[in-house]
């Protein structure tokens, strides 16, 4: 099976490892933090939502007239493939917060956010994921992860895969 999570469009390609830390962390990870498979989806679903309030919260900074209304998360199963693929409308991420976010396992873009945004109204910055290691539950059930991105407001998409521990592209 493969998962796709589709933000935007695909550009850009360079091979990365994993750091050694990392591939040890990702091959525990997959074989013993998650006892059932399918909580893949609900943590890839997370990530989602958590994509949607982080731009639902750039819009409330920035006036930038994006409603809850306007974000949306697909679900789409492909059986013939064995694809999964999960569509999101949210923030996005550039090149840097790929390597940053998803090239480093436990490393959380999202507690991150809450972090930087500690003088606001606590309701307003409500992330779910904060530990940085629920993407990664993807590779319990597929080969091969694809995160196709592009963050709000900048021009160049980008395209994340991995099949696990062997490493990443961009």
């Amino acid at each position: 099976m493969s998962i796709i999570i589709k933000r935007k469009v695909l550009i850009n390609l360079a091979k990365k490892q994993f750091k050694a830390e990392s591939k040890r962390l990702l091959d525990m990870m997959i074989n013993s933090i998650y006892t059932h498979k399918e909580i893949f989806l609900r943590e890839l679903i997370s990530n989602a939502s958590d994509a949607m309030d982080k731009l639902y919260f750039k819009s409330m900074q920035e006036n930038l007239g994006i409603t809850r209304e306007n974000l949306e998360i697909f679900l789409t199963v492909d059986r013939e493939n064995r694809i999964v693929t999960i569509k999101d409308n949210g923030i996005g991420m550039n090149k840097e917060e790929l390597e940053n976010n998803l090239g480093v396992i436990a490393q959380s873009g999202s507690f991150k956010f809450k972090q930087e945004n500690t003088d606001t109204d606590k309701d307003e910055v409500d992330v779910i994921g904060q530990f940085g290691v629920g993407f990664y539950s993807a590779f319990m059930v597929a080969k091969k992860v694809v995160v196709e991105t592009k963050k709000y407001g900048e021009e160049t998409a980008y395209c994340w895969e991995s099949e696990g521990v062997d490493g990443y592209t961009i």
